[in-house]
């Protein structure tokens, strides 16, 4: 309960400096605009889970690649909806940390090859070996 006391009392005084620094008519328009852009990312959303839900089958994102984009993408847009100085500042800080990470993971392999002489399994210490013997017993 305080920290979201503490959150509305940090909403009203940064939304209020910024609406005594812009005028009425231009918060309004922000407020709208990007309530837009947000309503924008949630029309778009079925086709990004889609594509995620494609890559994800691919093996081209892990599970935390597809969690950031789908979650935190529709939180992103909800604090953008949501009206607000301090909640569109999170909002776009939340959908810029996901445009970094796709930027980041685009040029990053997520699994490394199996035939690549670097990679290894968890029992590195276990040595393969083929017992050959001449015992009829063993045929």
């Amino acid at each position: 309960m305080i920290y979201f006391l503490l959150y509305l009392f940090c909403e009203v005084l940064l939304t209020v400096e910024v609406a005594s620094r812009l005028g009425g008519l231009m918060m309004f328009a922000e407020i709208v605009m990007s309530a837009f852009i947000g309503i924008g990312i949630l029309f778009n959303f079925r086709a990004t889970l889609v594509t995620n839900i494609m890559e994800l089958k691919e093996r081209r994102l892990d599970a935390n690649g597809f969690y950031q984009r789908n979650l935190l993408s529709l939180l992103g847009a909800i604090f953008l909806i949501l009206p607000g100085v301090l909640t569109d500042i999170i909002g776009i800080l939340i959908q810029f940390s996901l445009l970094v990470g796709l930027i980041i993971n685009r040029f990053k392999p997520k699994y490394p090859p199996q035939n690549n002489p670097t990679y290894y399994s968890k029992d590195d210490n276990v040595i393969d070996a083929e017992i050959i013997s001449d015992s009829p017993s063993l045929r």
